[in-house]
């Protein structure tokens, strides 16, 4: 089992930042790609960010490429989502996920998921 639970999210003015945390425990973080997801109102859960094992890869939408990083410390268990530009758009519920499959988690049918933090762009 894989426990992942995100933190940072919050209320911000379009044109801000943010950088959201998820915190694994319970196996070896270094084995799992991770992955970050959104969802917002009425819609679907969608495919965000996603960074190889060891950090050498990753992978963006198009909606946040340029905008948004990913990134992960093996050392602390944590992988990061540094959110900058953010758009009204960008709101949602931000979830984490892992999987020891690149393909797997960029699909989004990962086997592990954190709770989702809020993420909320005003105008």
């Amino acid at each position: 089992q894989v426990q992942l639970v995100e933190s940072g999210g919050g209320l911000v003015q379009a044109g801000g930042s943010l950088r959201l945390s998820c915190a694994a425990s319970g196996r070896t973080f270094s084995n799992y790609v991770m992955g970050w997801f959104r969802q917002a109102p009425g819609k679907e859960r969608e495919f965000v960010a996603a960074i190889s094992v060891f950090g050498g890869a990753t992978y963006y939408a198009g909606s946040v490429k340029g905008r948004f990083t990913i990134s992960r410390d093996n050392a602390k268990n944590t992988v990061h989502l540094q959110m900058n530009g953010l758009k009204v758009e960008d709101t949602a519920v931000y979830y984490c996920a892992a999987d020891p499959s690149w393909p797997t988690v960029v699909a989004g049918t990962s086997g592990y998921w954190g709770q989702g933090t809020q993420v909320t762009v005003s105008s």
